[in-house]
């Protein structure tokens, strides 16, 4: 029996989200937000403490500086379920933030990396995370020091008996390294959005997309916002309409949909029900601010994920 159900490597660091300002931002002028939330951040942390709530034994890897930010992170983390035994703690170091302005139809998203760009192969245990039946990763550009490895990595998963997923959120480089396609050597599960599957693929359309990543995964799971999901097993094709509702906030609703399909994957459901419990879990991280307090409130989770069940 392993420990986890999942094992998760990836970043840490907090969200700050400015709600209410103009449309458009002028150089030189004080603008001023109507509200503010400060939330756990970063893609890795927030599937990982989502996909706990859901019911899931999570493991988790990242590093943090020694600062009141990186303690507010664990903090959140352990308050989910998750395990935290596999964060570092580098005293000497700051605890990376985002901060997210919604703008309109689209946000800004501004990040100091801070240890992010510090996790590298020395903080990993490996016995730790192989204690798993699934391993993920999020953010693979942002991993710099650790990035050199993760093909071995994900490939040392691999031979130990787990299923992995990957999930590259974007490259701030715009670059798209062929590094990528290594890791997916070892890759069951990716999880791209559709610009990111775009850019992987090197393709201009997310159907060219979905069939030239389909050769390269067992897997591949496009998110589509509003459009939903579209999902390639060898010839089989999927979709699945995302939920009817008005978002508070899509804040971390991508990092939600892996933890809801992941969460579904590991148990052996089919592909579909995988996908359609995905975009519920996306759905519900939209009713309330940031990416993780739709799930911290236990009475609303359970009411949304009770009334879905129903409707399906």
């Amino acid at each position: 029996m392993k420990r986890f159900d999942i094992s998760v490597l990836g970043e840490l660091n907090c969200d700050l989200i400015l709600y209410g300002l103009p449309p458009v931002l002028e150089p030189e002028r004080e603008h001023l937000a109507n509200d503010f939330a400060l939330t756990l951040g970063s893609s890795s942390a927030i599937f990982a403490h989502n996909i706990s709530l859901l019911g899931s034994r999570v493991g988790f890897t990242s590093c943090i500086g020694g600062d009141p930010l990186g303690k507010f992170c664990v903090e959140r983390l352990s308050e989910s379920g998750v395990d935290i035994a596999g964060v570092k703690s580098l005293p000497s170091k700051n605890t990376g933030v985002t901060v997210i302005l919604p703008l309109a139809e689209k946000r800004q998203i501004l990040t100091y990396p801070g240890t992010t760009f510090d996790l590298n192969h020395t903080h990993l245990d490996l016995d730790y995370l192989r204690d798993a039946a699934h391993f993920h990763l999020s953010s693979f550009f942002l991993l710099r020091a650790l990035r050199p490895r993760l093909p071995e990595l994900f490939f040392q998963m691999k031979q130990a008996g787990l299923t992995t997923s990957l999930d590259t959120n974007d490259d701030p480089d715009n670059l798209w390294a062929g590094d990528v396609k290594a890791v997916l050597k070892s890759v069951d599960v990716f999880l791209p959005n559709e610009h990111e599957a775009c850019q992987v693929a090197g393709t201009g359309d997310v159907d060219g997309a979905l069939d030239a990543l389909a050769h390269l995964v067992p897997i591949i799971v496009i998110k589509c916002g509003a459009q939903g999901v579209l999902a390639k097993r060898g010839n089989e094709r999927f979709h699945a309409a995302s939920l009817s509702a008005q978002p508070v906030d899509t804040v971390g609703a991508g990092d939600s949909f892996n933890a809801g399909f992941l969460h579904k994957f590991i148990r052996g459901a089919d592909l579909q029900d995988c996908l359609e419990y995905g975009n519920v879990s996306a759905g519900l991280s939209t009713t309330r601010a940031g990416g993780t307090e739709a799930f911290r409130d236990r009475q609303h989770r359970e009411m949304f994920l009770q009334r879905c069940a129903k409707a399906q």
